[in-house]
């Protein structure tokens, strides 16, 4: 809340915030933008800092949060320089509690490939991303992208200017929450400031043992309090919560369900109470054409597909494991599957 009340004075033209204006360019205008020096003297004159430096760690802060980013940069840090800086909207603050799902980022990424304006072009890891994406989410990407183009057709409504903004902003959202590699994520939460939110009566202790003894004595005598000390049910209690954590599932089950019917859906038609077999079953059915198959040297054609599908399925099959041993020999490298 504190960043927030600075941003929100920094954009009060009242109380004297930062200058904002439109800057011209070669052919085009920039609108609604500051420079990182701006910035840095804001905050040096308001908050009272006397150290450039000290300004520029607290600005860097504020804009690894997403508050106010660079509007060439996916690198959120500020810079006493002229660099052009833009303040996030209000909607897309850290604060609104903002986890979005990756379809979220998906159908972002999508978007942005339907415009052919070079602002809008991909990064490399976000390319890679989109790619990624497209993987995990092949069986719904045709949603995703309805949904991507179905935005498009209302962002082109807008204002040209406004539109400009909105885009900026938009990507600084997704910088914050995908961000660049290499950059910290600010939005993770640190595991150990879970366990003390779990364990809030969770008794403080030195890693070295380093009593509240050695530390400076104020001149006003307090009476200190007695610190408890952990007992067997303490311990208890956190060996619990421990074994609960490691069985805990890791992964969603929308993500579980995703992987359940992508295996259904690979091996359907090896199952024979879902794809009638082809050739049929001789024991049920007057066709002896599946042991003309059998006796055959030659693998059919569905059966190495299988094979296909994972190494364990060639190794399972004794015809695969047969194959793949001829071929071991012919490079001299049989020994490796006996």
């Amino acid at each position: 809340r504190q960043i927030e009340d600075i941003v929100t004075r920094m954009q009060d033209d009242k109380t004297g915030g930062v200058p904002i204006r439109t800057v011209k360019s070669f052919l085009s205008k920039i609108p609604s933008v500051v420079t990182g020096s701006d910035i840095v003297q804001w905050l040096m004159k308001n908050l009272s800092i006397e150290d450039p430096g000290e300004a520029i760690h607290l600005g860097s802060l504020i804009a690894a949060q997403g508050y106010v980013f660079p509007i060439s940069d996916h690198v959120l840090t500020l810079k006493d320089d002229g660099t052009f800086y833009r303040f996030q909207a209000p909607y897309f603050w850290p604060s609104n509690c903002w986890e979005p799902e990756n379809t979220d980022y998906a159908i972002y990424l999508c978007k942005r490939t339907m415009q052919n304006k070079a602002r809008l072009e991909l990064a490399d890891y976000e390319a890679e991303n989109l790619a990624r994406l497209q993987r995990a989410f092949a069986r719904k990407w045709e949603f995703i992208f309805m949904q991507a183009e179905a935005q498009v057709k209302i962002d082109r409504k807008k204002d040209k200017t406004e539109r400009k903004i909105l885009d900026s902003q938009e990507r600084a959202f997704w910088d914050v929450h995908r961000p660049v590699p290499g950059c910290v994520n600010t939005t993770e939460m640190d595991i150990r400031k879970c366990r003390r939110m779990k364990n809030p009566q969770k008794v403080k202790k030195s890693v070295y043992g380093v009593t509240e003894e050695s530390q400076p004595q104020s001149p006003v005598h307090v009476p200190s309090q007695p610190v408890r000390k952990t007992t067997k049910e303490d311990f208890r209690k956190q060996i619990t919560f421990l074994n609960m954590q490691i069985e805990r599932h890791c992964l969603k089950m929308s993500k579980v369900a995703e992987s359940l019917i992508a295996y259904t859906e690979q091996y359907v038609e090896y199952d024979p109470f879902i794809t009638p077999a082809e050739p049929s079953n001789p024991w049920i059915s007057d066709d002896a054409a599946l042991w003309d198959i059998e006796m055959s040297k030659e693998p059919s054609q569905q059966r190495v597909k299988r094979w296909g599908f994972s190494m364990d399925e060639v190794l399972k099959d004794p015809v695969g494991r047969d194959q793949f041993l001829r071929f071991l020999e012919s490079e001299f490298s049989s020994e490796n599957l006996r």
